[in-house]
């Protein structure tokens, strides 16, 4: 039969045609064709050396398998078919191809093995690229914070403004979020780095492999140590979705400020048109489309995350089928995070700050209470004392309809006589941002600070 499956031999009747398609993979895991090649490779390498097939064999295997790597790269052969999964269509190509020499590639070996070896490939690898993409998002954040130093702003808590800060200081809070995320990725690729590959079904096998030529031929750190473990851990999935996850939750919250600031409400920042859409019946509209579809993608990552868990709560060791259903999870959110990361620097880079607008709102609000709490308690007072007479001080400003940057002196002295002249260099704004020293805050020097220490990480 042309369609006999590999497992063919212990069954009397085919399997039924609605099952088979349920059952194969090949529509989603034939994006890992590359890494099961590779892994191939490898494997007929280590068995002609420890004498396992002859030498000729293996050359012969390795020659076809490059031969159908290329043309699956080239287009001349399709992936598409009724294959069961990537590493059946693989074999029966192989085999087709050169006749019994390639059925002698899956000695020493299961599917359950070279699957596992496979995802690991293939999510070392993307695991990279998003992190280069991460890189990238965090050099133009830091792009727009130089622009940006003595660009006041209300910093918020809560949604209500609360202390002036600068804009740069805000912008670099996300470059420290980023950077958390590549640590995550990376630090979680080091655990994955370790080639399950000649685990085989779950025992190992009868035959003398070297494990340790294999992984190192892929790139492995070392071997996994427990043959079951090896074909049913399934860690490494859940850490990188979570930390995939954490990337979108990061995006999120950025996307809601975008969104926000770009409000007439705010006005804070306005969206380049290419990343913007209109109203299909209201002309004066210019929305934050893609800025909104981050933050609504962000539920697709975790879900995948969710659903990952759930696949895996329950299971026995050591393989078992369901887990055919970690791969469409994690990808979908590779694809999603690496969908995100394409449109959001350039749509970063292309903001246009409105400074004006920041300022203006800076000077509302009564931003700057710290500073004359802080002001009177350098006067002498308990720093609660202090904080109670700033606060009449806002309440008095709110009953006459003035800020505190206009009450008099004579005012001033009469909730408090120590006041000086001085209050109002205390409670200026460019004042309250410069005189915030304390590493880490938003004064010139700390942000200066701040820069450099992204800079260095983006350089490392």
């Amino acid at each position: 039969m042309a369609n006999e499956k590999m497992w063919a031999g212990r069954f009397a009747k085919a399997l039924d045609k609605e099952a088979d398609d349920f059952n194969s993979s090949l529509h989603f895991d034939n994006r890992m064709y590359k890494q099961d090649i590779e892994g191939s490779m490898a494997h007929a390498a280590m068995l002609a050396a420890t004498g396992i097939i002859s030498a000729a064999d293996a050359e012969s295997i390795i020659a076809a398998l490059g031969e159908i790597l290329g043309d699956i790269q080239s287009g001349k052969l399709s992936l598409c078919g009724d294959g069961e999964d990537i590493h059946m269509f693989v074999e029966a190509e192989l085999t087709r191809r050169i006749g019994d020499a390639g059925k002698r590639l899956h000695t020493a070996r299961s599917r359950n093995d070279q699957v596992a070896v496979d995802v690991r490939l293939y999510l070392r690898e993307e695991a990279q690229g998003i992190v280069s993409m991460l890189k990238g998002l965090i050099g133009v954040i830091a792009e727009q914070a130089e622009k940006n130093t003595e660009t006041v702003m209300p910093g918020y808590t809560h949604l209500q403004r609360a202390q002036p800060i600068v804009f740069a200081h805000h912008l670099l809070a996300y470059a420290m979020m980023f950077m958390r995320d590549v640590d995550r990725i990376e630090d979680a690729v080091k655990r994955m780095n370790l080639s399950p590959l000649g685990s085989c079904a779950l025992a190992g096998t009868t035959y003398p492999t070297d494990r340790a030529m294999e992984a190192k031929a892929l790139g492995f750190d070392g071997i996994t140590r427990n043959s079951i473990d090896g074909v049913s851990d399934r860690d490494f999935c859940v850490e990188l979705l979570a930390a995939f996850a954490t990337v979108m939750m990061h995006l999120s919250r950025f996307s809601e400020e975008i969104i926000l600031w770009c409000s007439w409400e705010f006005k804070f920042v306005e969206l380049d048109d290419s990343y913007t859409t209109g109203s299909s019946i209201m002309p004066q509209k210019k929305n934050p489309d893609i800025a909104e579809l981050v933050r609504g993608k962000t539920g697709r990552v975790y879900g995948d995350l969710l659903a990952m868990l759930t696949v895996l709560k329950g299971l026995p060791l050591a393989y078992n089928k369901d887990m055919q259903e970690d791969k469409e999870a994690i990808f979908d959110a590779i694809d999603t995070v690496k969908q995100c990361l394409t449109v959001f620097p350039p749509m970063l880079a292309g903001m246009r700050v409105c400074k004006e607008n920041m300022l203006a709102a800076a000077q509302k609000g009564f931003i700057n209470a710290t500073d004359l709490a802080d002001y009177l308690t350098k006067k002498g007072l308990p720093f609660r004392t202090a904080y109670k007479i700033s606060g009449q001080a806002v309440a008095y400003c709110i009953k006459e309809g003035k800020v505190l940057d206009s009450l008099t002196l004579e005012e001033y002295r009469g909730l408090c006589p120590q006041v000086d002249e001085g209050v109002y260099e205390a409670i200026d704004l460019y004042t309250c941002v410069t005189k915030r020293i304390s590493a880490g805050g938003t004064g010139p020097d700390s942000v200066k600070a701040q820069l450099a220490f992204v800079k260095e990480f983006l350089e490392a």
